[in-house]
């Protein structure tokens, strides 16, 4: 390693977000989503969930489901499930006197098919009002449909192709294009209808063929990406993880192909229910809906002919929480702005994680957008897990990093930025706990992702105030020759350790590293 001296001082950097913008989780329009409590009255299930919106990430601050089946024997009776009403009503009882306690009272509630479908619905509602105070919102298939579209955006702002919602008692198709939703329609292809129709399984596969092929016909082409939303539709994804041995058992984002589901189809209909529910940890009401509701899917994917499917976890209830949101929010990037919270929320040094970007950039300055953001969300987290205990804080950012509860990371981008912060606490990574996770990266990826880990290793000893650069990377990829910089209030943070930091990350360059120590500026 060698070192010398000159006299050209790097400038430091104005205040310059570049294109991520300026961090708007304070902004005050942003803060009113701190805490947003949303009840869904589905046909299967009863849901609330407490979002904290203000990271455009949501954040599950509080999330409870009762299986009340409500739409259970609609189609024979024409009103909704006795027994199943009323655990609805317990369980709505039980949202709004939490709500109360949580001082978020009152709730917003809607209810789908089961409810608007059935003669009794109106006096279900009635009842609700009646005992909590809590009006629901009965809302039509359309508007359904336009809410899940709008849960997906959440996650994947710009994001173009089709989204399918199953619920107990309806399915629903909606187009989003450049981060907008289109036409809407909706169908009563929900598993717990289809349970009791007549004739049998023949009649019931010509009847959904008959059902999606009217709607693609009023959707029009949809062969883009098919994004599903819905229970029955992420149990059936976890089959299908389970069928291929999948490593990360994360169903946000998770993908499928035409032919995957086609075996994972076959699959359901070749295993012993009982015994595939315990290994994919379904709950029995669940399972009970997976062999028709794989029927359904089988014939969507059939006549749809998407490019690739997106399983999303974000539905109608984040469609109600990006309702709220200001424009401006709406088209951040997830990912950034959840990183950003944590790091205000998380690290020693808040705002260091820009300074950290900033400095080690030079090194990606070639590098597609896609692995820039990478960079610009991995510096932001760099500090966040320093709670935990060193022994184990590098395997902690990896298992934080690959199963948070995060939008906008396909997973590859996971693993990806879980190894980026592991090797920003580790040099070396040891052991086979997580080797078939780094299988879903190509060795390319994985070299990207360890320099990164081992610039913001080396970076993070540079700590001075969050606002000033400890200097500047200059490299040159095709001599192999890494250049850094350092400012003269920075020589002393240039130690031992700094230095063999240093030179890991020029061995994973395969460079030479030059280090050269600016002159103070002598005033006249």
């Amino acid at each position: 390693m060698n070192s010398d001296t000159t006299s050209d001082a790097p400038q430091l950097p104005a205040v310059n977000y570049g294109p991520f913008g300026r961090p708007l989780f304070n902004d005050p329009s942003v803060r009113k989503l701190a805490r947003v409590g949303v009840v869904d009255i589905g046909s299967n299930s009863v849901r609330m969930v407490v979002f904290d919106g203000a990271a455009r990430s949501p954040a599950y601050f509080y999330n409870e489901k009762v299986m009340c089946a409500l739409g259970a024997g609609i189609a024979e009776t024409g009103r909704l499930n006795p027994l199943g009403r009323e655990r609805a009503l317990a369980a709505v009882t039980r949202f709004e006197a939490i709500a109360q306690s949580l001082g978020i009272s009152p709730l917003t509630a809607v209810a789908t098919a089961a409810v608007r479908d059935a003669s009794d619905g109106p006096d279900f509602c009635a009842d609700v009002l009646r005992e909590t105070g809590l009006k629901v919102h009965v809302i039509d298939g359309p508007e359904e449909a336009r809410l899940s579209a709008q849960g997906v955006l959440l996650g994947w702002p710009g994001s173009y192709g089709l989204v399918c919602d199953i619920g107990g008692a309806s399915m629903e198709l909606a187009e989003i294009r450049d981060g907008r939703v289109g036409k809407c329609v909706t169908s009563s292809l929900g598993p717990l209808k289809l349970q009791s129709m007549q004739g049998g399984a023949k009649a019931r596969k010509a009847y959904i063929k008959d059902v999606i092929a009217d709607l693609c016909e009023q959707m029009g082409e949809q062969k883009d990406r098919l994004f599903l939303v819905g229970g029955s539709w992420r149990a059936i994804a976890r089959i299908d993880m389970h069928r291929r041995n999948y490593p990360l058992h994360v169903l946000h984002e998770y993908r499928m192909t035409p032919k995957s589901v086609r075996e994972t189809v076959k699959f359901i209909q070749q295993s012993d229910i009982e015994e595939l529910r315990q290994a994919c940890d379904l709950s029995s009401a669940r399972m009970a809906l997976v062999p028709i509701a794989s029927e359904v899917l089988k014939q969507l994917v059939s006549l749809v002919k998407p490019t690739d499917i997106a399983v999303s976890s974000y539905g109608i209830r984040e469609g109600m929480l990006y309702e709220q949101m200001p424009t401006k929010l709406r088209d951040r990037d997830p990912l950034i702005e959840s990183a950003r919270f944590s790091e205000a929320k998380d690290a020693r040094m808040p705002g260091f994680g820009k300074t950290l970007y900033d400095f080690i950039m030079p090194l990606f300055k070639s590098a597609p957008f896609a692995t820039k953001r990478m960079v610009k969300a991995a510096s932001l987290l760099h500090d966040v897990s320093w709670r935990a205990h060193p022994d184990y804080r590098a395997e902690v950012c990896f298992d934080n990093s690959t199963r948070a509860n995060l939008g906008g990371l396909s997973h590859e981008e996971r693993v990806f930025l879980g190894l980026a912060l592991m090797h920003r606490y580790r040099n070396q990574r040891k052991g086979p706990e997580f080797e078939a996770l780094f299988e879903l990266i190509s060795q390319e990826q994985q070299r990207e992702a360890i320099i990164l880990g081992k610039a913001m290793r080396f970076g993070a000893m540079l700590w001075m105030e969050k606002d000033i650069q400890p200097g500047e990377f200059r490299w040159y990829p095709k001599k192999k020759q890494l250049e850094l910089r350092l400012h003269p209030s920075a020589k002393p943070l240039f130690s031992e350790v700094a230095e063999s930091r240093l030179a890991s990350l020029a061995a994973s360059l395969e460079a030479e590293v030059t280090v050269k120590f600016n002159k103070p500026s002598v005033e006249t």
